[in-house]
């Protein structure tokens, strides 16, 4: 390139950064960056966030999986009503856009424990020699794909709509959201749990209604309902999230653009924000009715085909989760203070489980991430309340404390006794799959303590404590491994990007052991039930830790890493994991080894927890 051409493209480049700075849109002001070659992206985590596995698919022993045996879990969708969580999600047999497809729901109370999943819109068969114009297949003995970008919605007289919507793919690589599909269905959920009929609420053009399984929502005899389906059909925000999967030109909608995952927060001045994938953005000044301009790429935002979630949090202020990076990991979150400079950005879920099982359009990592929308509840505890898909196979929620902080302003002094649910864990960091949980429950002593369990041979347990940035810092801590001779328990000091500098290990032969090296330390043996209590003396300058185990000097050892301080503590019941990476294969296609049988169990119960300077 010649230099007048340099300047000419540095100019326009210049020009085009300007223009985006003065259009009226939401960016990203903040230095922190993600990078991709860790899960974690080295993000500092929001403090308290608790990551609570709600199922897990498993194809060759579902009765462990409460009886479901489909392994293409995805697109969850969270609301809460009548003091109760509802999550909806599409499930598949194996892959994506593979029929038979159906929507399935469960429910909880707290958050933390939730119901059976029950399939809420079941598969639906597409009528044998159906045609899709512009496609050459032709159905024979073909199920609808389902998908969807609304869950819920709440309406004015207290009816809460479930919705889903039924496409046409007929191949692997055929779209089932071209508009040629079905059409979207609604049904009611009922304060007692039970669910209204089936109905379709909006048929795609191109379908022959006559067809049809279900009825058209305005045969029901229920005014109730139909009048929730009305003003549903008449919020502009509420029908710009079908865009999608709608006619091109269907008149709802009122921004008919190829753009996706559409969701949005109001600002207090009454305007709206909408997000849609790749950090899309624009501002509506009437309630979503119409948008100031072309959807254009937030400034400073990194984020690729993935969701993006907006909402205002209950302290009034506002935050975007999403994967900041091209990939889908790691989950993170940015706040703002006016809902349009976003400065922060920190960890939600830096962790990927091995994909067990896979399949067709799978990806990797924490994804497709939605909170409850305005209007669909407000969780009693304050808190941000999100759900999202691992590897489109598991279902997760996760709780964020508001506000949200990467920071403590004191030291940790915390006796598990005196706690008496996960929940009360406010300061600490869990990751809890099914098979490998983080709880508090009885120790054999009788008293409550921090339990780690784990018998999943691909996933672990891991509660992590951030603490106050310290060059110098003790950390002491009672933990009885229930075993010896099987699982292992790390416990790591790190920095605040989650560099460990020094690991201890309980391993399966029984020997409790420092990483110095490449190579492992012997500290000493430990026995099966009986409690230790470990204080560790970390001096970041001299690179070096005292080790005292029930009170008895066990001699120093180096660390491993430097780090500029120490500011988490981590448990951990499995091996640090690397894998996928930014260089690894789009595309699964195999399975792993017995992932639906669990390993024998171990647990470690953690008694007491406490750090300070030294």
């Amino acid at each position: 390139m010649n230099l007048r051409n340099t300047i000419s493209f540095t100019a326009l480049a210049a020009l085009g950064f300007s223009n985006l700075q003065a259009q009226d849109t939401i960016r990203y002001t903040g230095s922190t960056l993600s990078n991709v070659d860790y899960h974690h992206g080295q993000l500092a985590p929001a403090v308290g966030v608790h990551n609570i596995q709600m199922f897990r698919a498993n194809r060759e022993h579902p009765e462990l999986a409460d009886g479901f045996n489909w392994t293409y879990n995805h697109a969850p969708m969270l609301a809460y009503w009548n003091n109760t969580f509802f999550l909806e999600y599409l499930s598949d047999p194996v892959g994506e856009h593979i029929p038979p497809s159906q929507t399935v729901m469960h429910t909880s109370k707290d958050g933390y424990n939730w119901s059976k999943p029950v399939v809420i819109f079941p598969p639906y068969k597409v009528p044998d020699g159906w045609k899709k114009e512009g496609h050459p297949g032709v159905a024979k003995d073909l199920y609808s794909i389902m998908h969807q970008r609304m869950g819920f919605f709440v309406a004015k007289n207290d009816r809460l709509l479930a919705l889903g919507y039924y496409g046409i793919a007929l191949d692997a690589k055929d779209d089932p959201n071209d508009g040629k599909g079905i059409g979207r269905v609604v049904r009611e959920i009922k304060k007692d749990g039970s669910f209204g009929p089936i109905y379709f609420i909006r048929y795609n053009s191109t379908w022959d209604q006559k067809k049809s399984e279900f009825p058209f929502y305005t045969k029901s005899k229920d005014k109730g309902f139909i009048a929730a389906c009305n003003e549903l059909l008449a919020n502009p925000l509420m029908m710009q999230q079908w865009v999608e999967e709608a006619d091109r030109n269907d008149p709802l909608i009122p921004l008919k653009k190829e753009v996706k995952a559409f969701s949005y927060y109001h600002l207090p001045d009454g305007r709206v924000v909408g997000l849609w994938k790749h950090a899309l953005t624009s501002i509506s000044n009437n309630g979503g009715k119409s948008w100031k301009y072309e959807p254009l790429r937030a400034p400073g935002f990194v984020n690729s085909n993935a969701k993006i979630w907006g909402q205002r949090t209950p302290d009034g202020r506002f935050a975007t989760v999403y994967n900041p990076s091209e990939f889908r990991w790691p989950l993170a979150v940015s706040t703002s203070d006016n809902g349009l400079e976003y400065k922060d950005l920190l960890l939600v879920n830096g962790e990927i489980s091995p994909m067990r099982y896979g399949g067709n359009y799978k990806s990797y990592g924490p994804q497709y991430i939605r909170g409850i929308l305005e209007g669909n509840g407000n969780p009693p505890d304050g808190k941000m309340w999100l759900t999202y898909s691992m590897n489109k196979e598991d279902m997760w929620v996760a709780a964020v404390p508001v506000p949200i902080t990467s920071k403590v302003t004191s030291h940790a002094n915390e006796n598990f006794s005196q706690f008496t649910k996960l929940s009360d864990l406010k300061l600490w960091n869990i990751y809890s799959p099914m098979w490998a949980s983080v709880s508090v429950d009885k120790a054999p002593d009788g008293a409550n303590a921090l339990v780690l369990r784990d018998k999943d041979r691909y996933d672990y347990a891991k509660a992590e404590r951030v603490i106050p940035a310290s060059k110098k810092v003790a950390v002491e801590f009672t933990v009885i491994p229930a075993q010896s001779d099987k699982g292992t328990l790390h416990v790591e000091f790190t920095d605040a990007k989650g560099s460990a500098a020094s690991r201890l290990i309980f391993d399966d032969q029984g020997m409790f052991l420092a990483k110095v090296g490449y190579r492992n330390s012997g500290i000493m043996k430990y026995e099966a039930g009986k409690p230790y209590t470990v204080r560790i003396e970390l001096d970041r300058d001299k690179r070096i830790y005292n080790i005292l185990v029930n009170g008895q000097s066990r001699g120093a050892k180096i660390q491993f890493a430097q780090v500029p301080s120490f500011e988490r503590v981590v448990f951990r019941t499995g091996e640090v994991r690397r894998f996928p990476d930014a260089d690894t294969p789009t595309d699964q296609s195999y399975d792993l080894e017995n992932p639906g049988t669990p390993v024998p169990e171990a647990v470690y119960y953690i008694k007491s927890f406490k750090t300070s300077a030294y």
